[in-house]
């Protein structure tokens, strides 16, 4: 039997030094677990731009839609902002989600007990913090028609549409109630039924859902925005919540900030399954390319190397090795190793992007 396929692309800024850690761990996996994976890589963003003028080629494109699995680092930086729309960095990421028809983005947001006091909040109300937002994903408002910018007398005028189509907001749903059957059977969804229609339609559809096919999930609704600021009085109230795309954004960033850094949180998004029945499938960190810090050591790569822990979870079912690498990253954060920007009042021994790679590394012998 093949190998499961992996495309990296690592990107722009810190994304090839945080990928490089996941690299090591990936081999790590073949020599130690027998589980092989057979790996490509190519360009994504502004180093895509800088190569072939575009920031994502069709070939690449075509590479992404034949692996298992796709494993992206981080797009864009300065550099490229004077840029026009269509060629920007983002502009990869943006049709890597839309052709491969990636519309469920997983993003959790976990507070490891070492790094509670990193949170804005009181470690009491973040402490053991596991939560997951499903966010719609290649719908809504970043992509409805019309959209644009225009003259309308002696004034421009910019419009963006949000809209949703019953089978796709059904087909989210249909992934959050999965995935709470997965964990503590509960889910909120997030809309603004009480001033758009199309929010209306989010809340019934989520609600036939649920009552035809998963009422043994404990449902409920709440506004996006009285959801934000629950997010913030007592986040551990909520499990798995499901929402559009803009609120979606929104939310997982505010979610994400719970947990004291960016540089810790993961994400997948996933689309159909294909005919091995693996889902289509984008896994990245939520930061940024972080180009003030790039080529310095600094990065923190856990994010990526969590992404890569979803992978193993939800392309190649293997659910106990995923444990296995998240809690090689939970050890090492226990003992007090620290990148840069975890280093905080509780001090910590400070580390570089590669030595957090090894340290994991050595968590993970230390496992077998």
């Amino acid at each position: 039997m093949a190998n499961p396929s992996i495309l990296i692309l690592a990107g722009d800024g810190i994304g090839p030094e945080v990928m490089g850690e996941v690299k090591k761990i990936i081999t790590w996996y073949g020599d130690k677990r027998g589980l092989s994976f057979d790996v490509s890589e190519d360009l994504v963003g502004g180093c895509a731009y800088d190569a072939h003028g575009t920031p994502l080629t069709d070939a690449t494109m075509a590479k992404a839609q034949e692996v298992d699995a796709v494993l992206l680092g981080a797009v864009g930086g300065p550099k490229y902002d004077k840029l026009d729309f269509s060629v920007k960095p983002e502009r990869g990421l943006l049709r890597l989600r839309k052709e491969m028809d990636l519309y469920a983005n997983l993003r959790p947001a976990q507070c490891f007990d070492a790094l509670a006091d990193f949170s804005s909040l009181k470690k009491d109300v973040v402490a053991g913090l596991d939560i997951m937002i499903v966010r719609e994903l290649t719908s809504g408002v970043y992509f409805g028609e019309p959209r644009g910018i225009h003259k309308e007398g002696n004034e421009r005028v910019g419009i963006n549409t949000q809209r949703y189509t019953e089978s796709e907001i059904a087909r989210v749903a249909r992934s959050a109630f999965e995935l709470a059957r997965k964990r503590n059977n509960k889910v909120c969804s997030m809309e603004k039924a009480n001033v758009m229609e199309s929010g209306i339609l989010w809340r019934d559809v989520v609600q036939e859902i649920h009552d035809a096919e998963y009422p043994d999930v404990e449902l409920s609704h709440m506004y996006a925005d009285a959801g934000a600021m629950q997010l913030t009085r007592w986040p551990k109230q909520f499990d798995v919540i499901v929402t559009d795309n803009l609120f979606g954004d929104l939310l997982s960033d505010l979610a994400a900030m719970l947990t004291g850094s960016l540089g810790m949180l993961p994400s997948a998004s996933l689309g159909a399954p294909m005919a091995n029945g693996r889902p289509k499938a984008l896994y990245e960190p939520v930061h940024g390319s972080a180009p003030d810090i790039a080529g310095q050591g600094k990065a923190n790569p856990i994010a990526c190397i969590l992404s890569f822990a979803m992978a193993l979870r939800y392309s190649f079912s293997e659910l106990a090795e995923a444990d296995r690498l998240e809690k090689a990253v939970e050890k090492v954060l226990a003992d007090g190793l620290r990148t840069a920007d975890l280093m905080g009042p509780d001090g910590g021994t400070p580390v570089s992007t590669s030595d957090m790679g090894d340290a994991i590394i050595a968590a993970l012998d230390a496992s077998l």
